[in-house]
């Protein structure tokens, strides 16, 4: 009995401690945002609706008219997304047909968005 409580113990502790160090995995910093991209790989606005709270900074659901709906990943503390230059948007819609641009790099640096509270 001792030895299944302990082990319960350190599940919870491991499971607690592997969440607790995922960046931008909290309602309050979702870890990824939805963007749009056109024909060309350029940005153009998501309409999202979330919920009505200031704490919660999720979007339940997003629509692209006449573009491509992506899941892109919010840039880390001191990150900052790319700049939108021409060969920029030709390397994100190559990197966006699998619709994610999660993992993706461009001159050795993320495909990251703002967060949506900058």
């Amino acid at each position: 009995m001792r030895s299944l409580i302990t082990i319960l113990a350190v599940s919870v502790a491991a499971v607690m401690a592997a969440g607790a160090g995922v960046p931008g995995s909290s309602p309050t910093n979702p870890a990824t945002r939805t963007i749009c991209l056109d024909l060309g790989g350029e940005s153009r606005p998501a309409i999202c609706t979330g919920p009505a709270s200031r704490l919660d900074g999720r979007d339940d659901i997003c629509l692209c008219r006449d573009a491509q709906r992506v899941e892109a990943p919010v840039c880390g503390p001191g990150e900052r997304p790319q700049a939108e230059t021409r060969a920029f948007e030709k390397a994100r819609k190559l990197a966006a047909e699998d619709g994610s641009l999660v993992g993706d790099l461009y001159a050795d640096r993320p495909m990251c968005v703002a967060p949506r509270n900058r």
